[in-house]
């Protein structure tokens, strides 16, 4: 048995490959493969793609890769879920478009070309992607479900009901059956000129020139969707490949080339491209070893485990040195002291200098005089008191000094300078006057001569 499986999700089947088994031909034969398709009916998408994985994992359990295509990221996170809540980890999510270029490029189908547009007309809508076959880049996508296989399929049943050769049918199961008639009459119809398949409700006939009359408008429309997202994505595609179960339509390709002007490359059975190319990625994911979880105890155990479990001692604190650290808790505490400390310093300085400011600022404007005023006030006071003694006759006799005096004089200590205490009047308020503190002497400014005398 094979060790490898690829899966590709659709909107309306689910394919599974796997190699075939001792087959000589390469993978770009379609033969090369074992491809089962499962439709999706009522069940979700993801719970399909999970039920399809583990049943091949639990047939063949040499199985050790396997790749999953996705078509968008909803898929992806809904199919993810779904596995890992049945356990299967082995296992790699990859997006459609690059599983189909994998298989384009190793068949030469797109060789040569550094960017193309993938062209996926589905069963449930459109996809076209631009993208760079050798990064692998997607520059843009977009989808539409205006167009899809189903929308075709749907066409041909109301032209079969509108030409009378077939009545409508009765319930939803009828009108199933009858989509299932229509659509295997739209696959005939890519290999045939013309095909007639009978039904419960009368014989669905159609030619292929009918057929292509019928589809050419969503045709059209669909090119003209490829050629706006090839010019929205503003890069150089040089080449169209078309994938899908609507892709073996020849119309498609022919009006693909017209309204594209490019080559367009048609995939050799291209419903089955993705699952193919997912085949070829699979590759083993690593195993991680699931992590162990520690013990668990009832809660007389935990109390025991934790009473004898030894506590780690606290932390001492490392001394704060200046000259240096000591250890490895040591340097961690001493740079955060020595941080501290030079903050600290900074701090007291900062206030030291700002308390020195106020008190000279204070000094300076309680002390300040100008020289000028005082030695002209020092003088006028001198000449006054020399001038009063003079005119003033003494009237006293000098005698000499006794020797209690002279003794005295010599145990006195000398006296201290004082100021002078004899008091003038503070000069009247006036113009050349500032008080600066209420209750002291106001500064006197010298008056400042005119520059320009008056005229």
């Amino acid at each position: 048995m094979s060790s490898v499986l690829g899966v590709s999700v659709g909107a309306g089947a689910v394919r599974v490959a796997r190699p075939a088994a001792e087959h000589s031909a390469g993978p770009e034969a379609p033969d090369a493969f074992d491809v089962q398709a499962i439709p999706v009916g009522d069940k979700r998408v993801e719970v399909l793609v999970a039920d399809a994985v583990s049943a091949v994992l639990a047939a063949d359990p040499q199985t050790m890769a396997t790749a999953i295509a996705f078509r968008d990221e909803q898929h992806a996170r809904a199919i993810r879920a779904e596995l890992a809540r049945r356990q299967v980890i082995n296992y790699e999510l990859i997006p459609d478009v690059v599983a189909a270029l994998e298989l384009l490029e190793y068949t030469g189908d797109i060789q040569g070309f550094g960017t193309v547009a993938v062209y996926d007309l589905g069963a449930s809508g459109l996809s076209i992607t631009v993208v760079d076959t050798a990064s692998r880049q997607i520059h843009h996508t977009e989808r539409t479900s205006d167009i899809s296989g189903d929308y075709l399929d749907s066409l041909i049943r109301e032209q079969q009901i509108a030409s009378g050769r077939i009545a409508h049918p009765p319930d939803a199961a009828g009108l199933a059956a009858m989509d299932e008639l229509c659509r295997q009459a739209k696959e005939q119809l890519s290999t045939s000129t013309a095909v007639a398949l009978p039904s419960p409700e009368g014989l669905v006939l159609l030619s292929q020139e009918n057929f292509e009359a019928l589809i050419m408008l969503a045709v059209e429309s669909s090119a003209r969707m490829a050629r706006d997202v090839i010019q929205r994505s503003e890069q150089p595609v040089q080449a169209v490949a078309v994938i899908g179960g609507c892709a073996r339509i020849p119309l498609v390709a022919k009006v693909l080339r017209r309204w594209l002007g490019v080559p367009v490359v048609v995939a050799e059975d291209p419903d089955t491209v993705t699952v193919r190319g997912a085949t070829m990625l699979a590759r083993p994911m690593p195993y991680h070893q699931p992590v162990a979880q520690p013990p668990r105890f009832d809660d007389g155990a935990t109390r025991q485990f934790q009473r004898h479990e030894p506590q780690p001692a606290p932390a001492q604190p490392a001394p704060a040195r200046r000259g240096g650290r000591v250890g490895k808790v040591g340097k961690v505490g001493g740079d955060v002291a020595d941080r501290f400390r030079r903050r600290r310093e900074v701090s007291v300085a900062g206030v030291a200098v700002g308390a020195l400011v106020v008190v000279a600022a204070i000094g300076i404007t309680l002390g300040w005089r100008p020289p000028a005023l005082e030695h002209d006030s020092q003088s006028r006071d001198a000449s006054t008191t020399v001038e009063t003694t003079a005119a003033r006759p003494s009237t006293t006799t000098s005698t000499p000094p006794t020797t209690e005096a002279t003794n005295e004089s010599v145990a006195a200590p000398p006296p201290r300078w004082a100021p002078a205490t004899t008091t003038e009047a503070p000069p009247p308020p006036g113009a050349n006057t500032i008080t600066v503190i209420p209750g002291l002497p106001p500064i006197v400014v010298p008056t400042i001569p005119p520059l320009f005398p008056a005229p």
